[in-house]
């Protein structure tokens, strides 16, 4: 019985904020004890979301911002005539619901890609600890901040880019946001299907798979099923050098 609750509570503990290896990602650095501590109070749910469901709906009131801790999520927009547009593609260490602090109310849906977990953040218990610590706000408002330049990201892909540009950009967003959670950078799973990422890129199909192709053909990639590794990233990158970005 004694060692069943010492490893319920060594699980506590590699579960609290303090201690999680996402947490440079989710908090800004240089918390005391004491403040780390406020944030593991904080974020007192924790909810495992199944590959299809919704994290949230478009239209819910907004009562929590979500700290993605494990998994991978898209968040997207149903048009009037069913058509579904891919606003983003978000992986562990992404915070969710943002787009609701606004309006106080979401704009979009989120589901799952696969099965995920979440850390659940009270908005109305956030906004009173940050005014306790000064640099959890400021943290917050960059968060903000890098996920509007995110947006402004994707109008440029839309707006100026080729199919191939657009899609080379794509896979070194990923290769990025990959490595700085320490998975390596030039092979992964893509969790999304080709429709869903033609939905983002604003492509095709047909125009996705095309150039999923054409990359492989050329040597820049290899990819099976949903398997990809990178194999030439000076050259993608020099697609879109151009353009004065590569992520």
């Amino acid at each position: 019985m004694a060692q069943t609750l010492r490893i319920v509570e060594i699980g506590k503990l590699k579960s609290a904020c303090s201690s999680c290896s996402l947490s440079e990602l989710c908090l800004p650095a240089g918390l005391s004890g004491k403040e780390l501590q406020s944030v593991d109070r904080l974020v007192n749910r924790r909810r495992t979301i199944k590959r299809g469901d919704y994290l949230f709906r478009s239209g819910v009131a907004l009562h929590a911002l979500y700290a993605l801790r494990t998994g991978f999520m898209k968040s997207s927009v149903l048009h009037e005539d069913g058509r579904e547009q891919v606003a983003g593609f978000h992986m562990a260490g992404d915070l969710l619901g943002l787009d609701a602090i606004g309006g106080e109310s979401h704009l979009c849906d989120a589901v799952a890609l696969e099965d995920s977990d979440v850390c659940e953040i009270p908005l109305h218990e956030l906004e009173n600890l940050s005014r306790e610590i000064p640099s959890l706000q400021s943290h917050f408002h960059r968060i903000m901040s890098r996920e509007i330049a995110r947006d402004y990201g994707v109008m440029l892909l839309l707006g100026s880019m080729r199919a191939e540009e657009r899609l080379a950009v794509f896979l070194l967003n990923l290769s990025q946001r990959f490595a700085a959670r320490g998975y390596s950078s030039n092979e992964f799973h893509l969790r999304m299907t080709r429709e869903e990422i033609g939905s983002f890129l604003g492509l095709k199909l047909e125009t996705v798979s095309r150039t999923l192709s054409h990359f492989q053909a050329e040597g820049l990639i290899s990819v099976r099923n949903k398997h990809l590794r990178i194999l030439k990233m000076d050259t993608l990158k020099e697609l879109v050098s151009h353009h004065g970005c590569n992520s």
